[in-house]
């Protein structure tokens, strides 16, 4: 499969994204459930009647998928040449500068694997992660992810004591904040309106004082052209505000910045099993 994977990376990265547009409409006729998701989330967010907006998420959930080979397993600088600009990178510059340790967070928008590739360069960056559900692609998952400057560690125990120990350290660590945690690892709170069992652990991270945390995402350019990086910082808390509810509203505006590239398709508001009604 490794193999496979890397002779499908040689492919021109537009050829993949335009296979993966085919992908994305695939598995949007032919499976209701995700359909379903698709739609509903869309709606959620007041983009119901966007089809314009509904067609390019369909594509885009695809192109995901099929440039992922391009990311992990070409030469990590060939990866790193596909980033075109970075807005907003002397914030964090500054902030490392500083003495901070720098949280990023990414959510599923345009290619999050790319962000933290770019971050790699950098600073020595620890990023968290949840074993995949298919045993055999767990191996190709760290062949394809860890480069210099990159560790991952998964989500439990071991995983957050060393999530800890880099930020100590004063270097960075990144989460997906929108994936849904596990049972006693979340809270209930809106996101786009719905209640999302959302993780608690990035946010609280965000509160201390000796981190500096980013929403980061690198949009896909047009046919192929590679990408284009933009980190925000969190957002002040507001009066009343949980810390999980703060980071689903900064996520929620940098959805908005480029909707048609979040993964709406995933079932953000399910209920992990054990976890207390919504």
């Amino acid at each position: 499969m490794s193999f496979l994977l890397r002779l499908i990376a040689a492919l021109p990265l537009g050829f993949l994204q335009a296979l993966g547009t085919v992908l994305g409409w695939t598995l949007y006729g032919i499976s209701p459930t995700y359909r379903r998701h698709l739609r509903d989330n869309l709606a959620a967010a007041g983009y119901g009647g966007n089809a314009r907006l509904r067609r390019a998420a369909i594509g885009a959930a695809g192109e995901m998928v099929l440039e992922l080979p391009a990311i992990w397993f070409r030469p990590h600088g060939e990866v790193l040449s596909l980033v075109k600009e970075v807005q907003g990178e002397e914030a964090a510059f500054a902030a490392r500068a500083a003495g901070k340790a720098l949280l990023f967070l990414t959510p599923h928008m345009g290619c999050f694997e790319v962000a933290a590739q770019y971050a790699a360069q950098h600073v020595p960056i620890t990023v968290l992660y949840r074993p995949p559900k298919v045993a055999w692609l767990e191996p190709l998952m760290h062949a394809g992810r860890v480069r210099a400057g990159l560790r991952l560690v998964p989500a439990d125990l071991a995983g957050v004591r060393e999530v800890f120990a880099a930020l100590k350290r004063a270097e960075a660590v990144g989460f997906l904040p929108d994936q849904v945690p596990g049972v006693g690892e979340g809270e209930w709170t809106e996101f786009f309106g719905k209640p999302a069992y959302t993780v608690t652990l990035a946010a609280r991270l965000a509160e201390r004082d000796n981190v500096a945390t980013f929403l980061a995402f690198a949009r896909r350019l047009p046919r192929g052209r590679g990408y284009s990086i933009a980190l925000r910082p969190l957002p002040l808390p507001q009066q009343g505000e949980t810390a999980a509810r703060r980071l689903n509203r900064a996520l929620e505006n940098l959805v908005r910045e480029c909707p048609e590239q979040y993964l709406w398709g995933y079932n953000r508001y399910k209920r992990p099993m054990g976890a207390p009604p919504a």
